[in-house]
């Protein structure tokens, strides 16, 4: 990318794998209108030379003026979701892509990697365990890398970035290797938040395999809920490993400096290992949905037999019910019939009448007794 006449030309020594391509200078431009203080936006910005802060801007306006007076400085931007015309402002100042700013404006991004010119734009995803809720909460991270200056635009509550920048001002040696450091210190600190997630997922899901086959019946919905947070873990974790790769192929291309290049290999195997560990936590949690979906089949069935043996046996009763009340209703049909008050009944006045209905009743009774209990009802 051509020079701006109105900065200062890149340093030689630092950041070889981002420098300008070395076209013919564009012609000179007026400097962008000075914005307001935003202090919501603009988290802290600082300008930095040989490793140490030499400034601390509280504009962006002012930030570009001071980065100006510094030959050989490094401005690095904090910004918490700013507004278009700050995203613009920066987009004028350091000749940033269109598309990276269209990006950064709506967030909502996946992880990615790209280059314009001599500036890289990337996008992470940080994420956080929340113990008091036991989820996972993700944030959008997009950083600009140039030759003399890096920008974070945050997008949500992760990742925190004022432990990285004391972290870096403890360390001016690391520090004056320029925004290539800056970026791989902030790379190690949203690649070292995952661990916290990591082991607050493996107590849930030991905490999920307790209720499982305990019966919780609320536990199918903690399953899913987790694997819904673990497919966005895998797209947070997944694109690193390439983007990594390739940044650390950029890093030896371009003969970054060696101890950089060995830090930022260890962060690629944690990002490795921790994306095999998200992967293992998904298959898992496929295998407990289906064994909880057939602990509950298991479960539904035995409630189901149980009420069929209840309905049984109930029907068992109610046959020796119905069976002795036919048995009793013989006789009190013949007794109600015989006590009637009537004269002219016949056999009204038969000497053998009482023997003959007790006689009848007994037939009847013992006649319904036999039939029933054939059909096993008694």
């Amino acid at each position: 990318m051509p020079e701006r006449p109105d900065r200062r030309p890149t340093p030689a020594k630092r950041t070889p794998w981002l420098r300008p391509s070395g076209h013919t200078p564009a012609p000179p431009s007026p400097p962008p209108a000075p914005l307001p203080p935003d202090r919501h936006s603009v988290i802290d910005s600082a300008v930095y030379r040989e490793g140490r802060r030499v400034a601390s801007p509280t504009t962006l306006a002012e930030t570009f003026r001071r980065l100006r007076e510094q030959p050989d400085g490094m401005a690095w931007i904090g910004l918490h979701r700013p507004t278009e015309t700050e995203l613009h402002s920066l987009a004028a100042e350091f000749n940033l892509h269109p598309l990276s700013i269209e990006d950064a404006l709506e967030a909502h991004q996946r992880p990615k990697l790209e280059r314009y010119g001599d500036t890289l734009f990337v996008v992470l995803r940080a994420a956080r365990y929340l113990d008091a809720q036991e989820e996972v909460d993700f944030g959008e991270l997009h950083v600009f890398v140039g030759p003399d200056f890096l920008i974070t635009v945050r997008h949500g509550a992760a990742p925190e970035l004022s432990a990285v920048r004391r972290r870096m001002e403890e360390t001016p040696d690391l520090l004056s290797l320029g925004p290539e450091a800056v970026l791989y210190a902030i790379l190690d600190a949203v690649v070292d938040g995952y661990a916290p997630v990591v082991a607050g997922v493996q107590n849930d899901m030991d905490e999920i395999e307790t209720e499982v086959f305990r019966g919780d019946p609320e536990v199918s919905r903690r399953i899913y809920e987790l694997s819904r947070e673990m497919v966005e873990f895998q797209r947070a974790t997944r694109p690193l490993v390439g983007m990594l790769h390739a940044l650390m192929a950029g890093f030896a291309k371009y003969g970054t400096d060696e101890e950089l290049q060995r830090y930022l290999r260890d962060v690629a195997d944690h990002v490795t290992h921790t994306s095999e560990r998200v992967d293992g936590f998904r298959q898992a949690l496929t295998e407990i949905l289906t064994v909880n979906a057939t602990l509950v089949s298991q479960q539904q069935n035995a409630e189901m037999r149980a009420l069929a043996e209840a309905g049984f046996e109930q029907n068992e009763e109610i046959k020796k019910i119905s069976s002795w009340a036919a048995i009793l209703f013989a006789p009190t049909l013949v007794g109600t019939i015989y006590g009637m008050n009537f004269e002219t009944m016949p056999e009204l006045h038969w000497a053998a009448g009482y023997p003959f209905a007790i006689l009848l009743m007994a037939v009847v009774c013992t006649s319904l007794y036999v039939i029933f209990k054939k059909r096993d009802w008694l």
